[in-house]
């Protein structure tokens, strides 16, 4: 109980901290959503496809399809481990993200086995223009989105992985790479609503059709994974109070629909 105690003080802590606006103002709850995508082509967005420069949407890989976002690889000859971010162009600190997404029948039987039916929202990420070309992955939180692979074997979605990061969960710094979720497993073809709760670098909550399904605090530069990246931007034990959103590409195809987001003070 006290050890719980002295990890939500704490979390609030950092909460506070991360405070921009003066407490009269409008609060969070009184705030309006904002559309992230016009639904019509992918202005606002930046494509940071590994081993491309950023602004390169490599294959076409990010495409708006009947009022969707796509990631599809009909233009590719090998997948070569081009690992794609699709980057909002603005940063966000605190805020609520909400949008759906859905697996589609195209693989890449080239691209690594556990990118099949994977794919998800890296937040708090490095600025796109500061990765470097043959970088795979930005220096991020990831949400991550799984959908089932085998009949009757649980696969949750709505993960938390750390390409470059780490976490405290329960009150310690977590070192794996990935922390499942307590998340339903989903088929791919079905729509799943997908939201982010996001406060600076203290508290950030998932939540999978509208069940939470994971928490944890602290947020910061660490740890391995992400390859070919500039050593002056990866500082570690810096904390991760804000950074871009971005959607992810793989190896497996996925659309993305209603992608809203709601800042919180």
């Amino acid at each position: 109980m006290r050890k719980s105690l002295f990890v939500f003080l704490g979390a609030m802590a950092f909460l506070v901290s991360c405070f921009s606006k003066p407490p009269e103002q409008t609060t969070g709850e009184e705030q309006e959503w904002k559309s992230l995508f016009n639904g019509t082509n992918l202005e606002g967005w930046i494509p940071k496809i590994s081993h491309h420069e950023p602004g390169i949407n490599y294959g076409h890989t990010f495409r708006v399809t009947e009022g969707k976002i796509q990631v599809n690889y009909g233009d590719y000859d090998a997948f070569d481990e081009q690992f794609g971010h699709l980057f909002y162009h603005q940063p966000f600190s605190s805020y609520h993200l909400k949008l759906e997404y859905r697996f589609t029948d195209e693989w890449r039987d080239d691209a690594p086995g556990y990118a099949f039916r994977n794919s998800g929202v890296m937040f708090h990420a490095q600025n796109p223009r500061s990765m470097l070309k043959d970088q795979d992955w930005p220096i991020a939180i990831e949400y991550q989105m799984l959908a089932e692979q085998e009949k009757g074997v649980p696969r949750p979605t709505g993960n938390v992985c750390t390409p470059g990061t780490h976490i405290s969960y329960q009150g310690e710094v977590y070192k794996d790479h990935c922390l499942n979720s307590s998340s339903n497993t989903y088929a791919p073809d079905r729509w799943v609503l997908a939201e982010l709760i996001v406060h600076c670098d203290s508290l950030i909550t998932h939540v999978i059709n509208g069940d939470t399904v994971l928490h944890y605090t602290r947020p910061h530069v660490g740890g391995g994974v992400v390859t070919g990246y500039d050593p002056a931007v990866k500082k570690d034990g810096q904390p991760l109070t804000g950074g871009y959103i971005a959607l992810q590409s793989e190896g497996h195809g996925v659309e993305f629909r209603n992608i809203r987001i709601k800042e919180l003070d």
